[in-house]
């Protein structure tokens, strides 16, 4: 059984919610729509969250790792030398553009957000992908050069330790699980034929054909 089967699975077994007793769901800050991103803005919005954060079904948990550790606006960070698997375990680390260690604060911030999920029960996170905290299936690999960006198939720091730790974590670019979910929420709900997971899209599997990374 592939990880995404297995996660559409779990939601599957849920207790169904209601507006006294939601699902307690984590998202990265700037999913919720936060200013919070490198940059000062929120990286834009995406219609199916804009839809989830509003179902009375839910109560939301926001969380941004880096605005915590580092504050807004801030440097780009990237993981170099593995993913986050490999950062919490001291084989790989977390550089600015400008080559500052952020290691040991961003690994401080997955902590906090480890907390949080586990002081609010959560079932659920929902994390900004590409991000070297919070990305579920991508990340940068090292340095982020504009005109032939590099990039690895695993997960930031922060997904990593959630992970490790029993959560189930996909991407805001997930649609074929989060409209799977969308159906748990909501029995009539009709799930497009059309939606994919993130590792399903064109991109992905050109860009990731022949290197493969860690699940």
């Amino acid at each position: 059984m592939d990880k995404y089967t297995s996660i559409r699975n779990y939601i599957d077994s849920l207790p169904d919610p209601t507006p006294e007793n939601p699902l307690h769901i984590l998202v990265s800050s700037c999913l919720s729509g936060t200013l919070c991103g490198f940059d000062g803005t929120s990286y834009g919005e995406y219609p199916i969250m804009i839809k989830l954060l509003a179902h009375k079904n839910l109560a939301f948990h926001s969380f941004c790792p880096e605005d915590f550790s580092f504050g807004t606006p801030r440097e780009l960070c990237n993981i170099h030398g593995g993913d986050g698997f490999d950062v919490l375990a001291g084989k790989a680390k977390v550089l600015t553009e400008s080559g500052k260690d952020w290691t040991a604060q961003l690994i401080h911030a997955a902590e906090r957000m480890l907390a949080v999920a586990t002081q609010h029960q959560v079932r659920l996170a929902i994390l900004t992908d590409t991000s070297a905290s919070c990305g579920s299936q991508v990340i940068y690999n090292g340095h982020r050069h504009a005109e032939d960006p590099k990039y690895l198939s695993g997960p930031g720091v922060c997904s990593a330790l959630l992970i490790r730790n029993g959560f189930h974590v996909i991407s805001q670019r997930d649609y074929r699980t989060l409209e799977h979910f969308f159906k748990k929420l909501n029995p009539s709900h009709i799930i497009s034929e059309q939606s994919i997971d993130y590792h399903e899209s064109s991109w992905y599997k050109d860009h990731f054909a022949d290197k493969p990374g860690k699940d």
